[in-house]
């Protein structure tokens, strides 16, 4: 799993992720660590809310140190990335340790939210490529937590794997598009409302509400009520109350 395609080397990611990796006991004293250069690696990826700007130059610089350092440690940006992946599953593994939901529909809103704030903290970790996924302990750890909400309930472990995928890629998706909404802020220097009060006047001249009725008035309700074209958090929340629905009728039919 990676930004640019590069596998890197399986086997060293592996012991980067799981602390195996041998460090060279000839040489000088070390004075830095893997923890410490990925725990860098997140502050700076978080500070300029980018993975496209981060570089194994950048993280030196960062901890004061020369760049050629750190491959000691860590063998490739592509490494580091995945390292970091799993240091920010870290967190989420925190929080889902504290589940202790008695209803499972409730575990799954946790489950939901701690994936909805692990996003939100660290945007970036939206621009990695998750067609692979990251094998590191805190990867699994989440990965199992989260199963552990439905576990029980009358679900095979393939729907048990797939109702956890069905709720955080709703998340994750929902996410992307709330982050990528405050980078257009950012880079405008507008906000929704802002830019719909300049460009409404323009839409009115060309729009003719009769060639687009149910637009029109779909798009008239759900505006007054969320008084902004659309509402992110608005639609994270139907959307996650329709899949618990639809999981709890798969629930129901597996029981019967």
């Amino acid at each position: 799993m990676t930004t640019d395609g590069n596998p890197g080397d399986p086997a060293a990611t592996i012991a980067l992720l799981w602390g195996t990796r041998q460090l060279p006991r000839r040489g000088p004293k070390h004075g830095l660590t893997p923890a410490r250069i990925v725990d860098a690696a997140v502050e700076v990826a978080d500070t300029e809310q980018d993975l496209a700007t981060l570089s194994m130059r950048r993280v030196a610089e960062s901890l004061g140190v020369g760049t050629m350092s750190l491959y000691t440690y860590v063998s490739s940006r592509a490494e580091l990335v995945e390292a970091m992946v799993d240091a920010v599953y870290g967190e989420a593994v925190a929080e889902l340790s504290e589940i202790d939901a008695d209803d499972w529909r409730d575990g799954l809103r946790r489950v939901a939210a701690v994936n909805w704030a692990m996003h939100l903290r660290h945007p970036w970790l939206l621009q990695v490529f998750t067609g692979r996924p990251t094998l590191g302990p805190n990867a699994i750890a989440k990965y199992d937590l989260e199963l552990a909400v439905i576990d029980g309930v009358g679900l095979s472990d393939v729907e048990m794997d797939s109702t956890i995928t069905l709720v955080t890629t709703h998340v994750e998706g929902l996410a992307r598009r709330k982050v990528e909404a405050a980078r257009v802020v950012r880079q405008t220097g507008m906000t929704d409302q802002q830019w719909w009060a300049a460009t409404a006047p323009a839409l009115a001249e060309v729009y003719e509400p009769r060639r687009f009725p149910v637009a029109d008035r779909v798009g008239a309700a759900a505006g007054q009520t969320h008084q902004a074209p659309y509402s992110l958090d608005h639609e994270y929340a139907f959307g996650l109350d329709r899949l618990i629905e639809g999981i709890a009728a798969l629930v129901n039919r597996s029981a019967e």
